[in-house]
């Protein structure tokens, strides 16, 4: 039985109790070379480049003083993924059922027509993959970032994995339209993974045409990087190119089939694994894989877990629970609704990853769903703490034919924990939205008592605690909130607000060692002006369609500092209330 904890506000999902203010093959890799390259033909062509050099063969120095100028010393691998972890023996690419593997060898399909550079993130590529901005400028790296051609040492690979969708089991799902280009140590040491998204079919498209459109790829381009500078784990994109291929979509899933332009990203991660990666083994019964994988993804990402240790998968489990929580929790600070919570988009990293129909948040509703298709509102905004604690036990049903019954036991005492962490952690970050220090028994109730009144004004998520950021508390006292204000000046329409002002006043007063200036100053840091708005990138995505990128660039420019305000952007809108021509705009389904 799960444990319940009340909370003001109570919501009862599911058993749960969240509080209503939002809880809201073929191993050797010189024999995968073999079984590639006399594929190439056709498909992606191998980028012959200079032979590439091992940092110890730069000098360490030189290495981690110097960016690359060009591709011609940069080095992909996937020798740490294939040494360890089997790959399908069927090196033919067509649509599969696959058993018995991890990845299958898979090249990009190219583009067909002319490939243009829509926008590359100059963070990735400088702080991730150790390239000068100066290189997104050559044609070997649009080659690279647009599938037409692999580096050497890169050996392209599908990953295999299912997942529940919805609720339901769906089987095997796996890389439809990504191929993980490889892995890439960079000048700290870090490994990140390459993948491209959009590049074509792999034994795991299914119905699918492997392809993705400018419109989605815009939208996954613009939030990973706003997710990161909003200090939320997430995957990157390091770089976004479209074509005039033309790529059909059922934008709404309602019969509505329109012509859209093929576009690619290239994202990167520390790992692309996830739950459903471990469920499709433990469903098919392939148990020592299922070891084999996740001592594998232990000893790679879970550094505080021993790999040796016989209770790994249960210490392995609770840092998922642990850090899946604290994910979620982050995710309703800024009012983010993934959209799509299946297990086959829950990294078992705990970073955000596979950005579909996602949406922030305007009007504070805890029943906000952006995924029109959606229509029972499982991943409502609302929803997402209980939809985590679904997943993982999913997780732990995948885990469980590999545990003996103590470890079991002790599985599911940590999955009960879940609430408690998550709630502990989503009261820490809105005390700190507030400005709150130390600890106070009314804690609770007044970030219960605000959020009621949001909800009830409708009033914008992102302003109201930006705003309280803003105002002073001598204007809060008289009530005399300046017009800029709008956010505030909506909540203001209850007859509660000044009941909750004065009980917010009241509770500042606690906070030791602090000015109203000091408050302000470190609400600035934590409530950010801006988020990405539906109807800014909506806008933005109708700008690119015709070409205009200049929208995408100011995006992007706004939204690496979305605490600090910027003159463009407040010309833009961007924190202003909704435009009449956005009222009504649905985010699409298909991508």
């Amino acid at each position: 039985m799960t444990q319940r904890i009340r909370f003001p506000f109570c919501c009862l999902i599911r058993g749960l109790a969240f509080p209503r203010l939002l809880l809201f093959g073929v191993t050797c890799p010189s024999v995968v070379c073999c079984l590639l390259l006399p594929d190439l033909e056709g498909s992606a062509h191998l980028l012959l480049l200079s032979r590439n050099k091992s940092k110890h063969e730069l000098g360490y120095c030189e290495a981690e003083a110097k960016l690359a100028l060009s591709l011609d010393f940069w080095t992909l691998s996937s020798e740490n993924l294939l040494a360890v972890l089997p790959v399908d023996p069927v090196k033919e690419n067509y649509v599969r059922k696959v058993k018995n593997c991890i990845f299958s060898i898979a090249v990009p399909t190219p583009l067909k027509s002319r490939v243009r550079l829509v926008a590359v993130s100059k963070e990735v590529l400088e702080d991730i993959l150790d390239l000068d901005l100066s290189v997104s400028e050559t044609d070997d790296f649009i080659q690279l970032v647009s599938g037409e051609k692999i580096v050497s040492g890169s050996i392209p690979l599908a990953h295999r994995y299912g997942g529940h969708q919805f609720g339901i089991w769906a089987g095997q799902l796996g890389d439809g339209r990504a191929h993980l280009l490889g892995t890439y140590m960079n000048r700290q040491g870090e490994k990140w993974e390459l993948q491209l998204k959009g590049s074509g079919k792999t034994p795991y498209s299914r119905n699918g045409d492997g392809r993705a459109v400018l419109r989605s790829s815009v939208r996954e381009f613009l939030c990973s990087e706003a997710m990161h500078s909003l200090r939320i784990p997430t995957s990157r994109v390091a770089s976004l190119v479209v074509s005039d291929d033309e790529v059909w979509r059922d934008q709404f899933y309602n019969g509505n089939i329109v012509k859209e332009r093929g576009a690619v990203v290239l994202r990167v991660a520390k790992s692309w694994f996830r739950i459903g990666s471990l469920e499709i083994l433990a469903h098919y019964g392939e148990l020592d894989l299922l070891r084999t994988l996740l001592d594998f993804i232990i000893r790679e990402h879970f550094p505080s877990v021993e790999v040796a240790e016989p209770n790994r998968y249960v210490d392995f489990f609770s840092v998922v629970v642990s850090e899946t929580a604290q994910l979620i929790a982050l995710w309703m600070s800024v009012g983010f609704a993934h959209g799509v919570c299946n297990t086959d988009n829950f990294s078992l990293l705990s970073i955000t990853i596979d950005y579909g129909p996602f949406g922030f948040m305007e009007a504070y509703n805890p029943d906000f769903v952006p995924n029109t298709s959606d229509d029972e509102g499982r991943y409502k905004i609302g929803n997402q703490a209980n939809i985590g604690i679904f997943n993982l036990n999913k997780l732990l049903q995948a885990l469980n034919p590999i545990l003996d019954p103590r470890q079991r036991q002790l599985a599911a005492q940590i999955l009960e924990g879940y609430p408690v962490l998550y709630y502990t952690r989503f009261r820490e970050l809105f005390k700190a939205k507030l400005g709150l220090l130390g600890e106070t028994k009314g804690d609770d109730d007044l970030i219960a008592f605000l959020l009621h009144l949001m909800e009830k004004t409708a009033a914008d998520f992102t302003m109201t605690f930006r705003q309280l950021s803003e105002i002073t508390q001598s204007q809060l006292q008289e009530l005399n909130i300046p017009q800029q204000f709008w956010a505030l000046n909506m909540i203001s329409k209850h007859k509660l607000f000044p009941a909750w002002v004065s009980q917010y006043l009241l509770r500042l007063k606690s906070n030791m060692n602090d000015s109203d200036s000091e408050r302000r100053k470190r609400m600035t840091t934590v409530n950010p002006r801006y988020v990405l708005r539906n109807w800014m990138a909506e806008s933005a995505v109708r700008k690119a369609e015709r070409n205009d990128f200049s929208e995408v660039h100011l995006l992007q420019r706004v939204l690496r500092h979305p605490f600090q305000k910027h003159s463009a952007a407040e010309k833009a809108g961007y924190s202003s209330p909704t435009p009449s021509w956005a009222k009504d705009l649905k985010v699409s389904c298909s991508s």
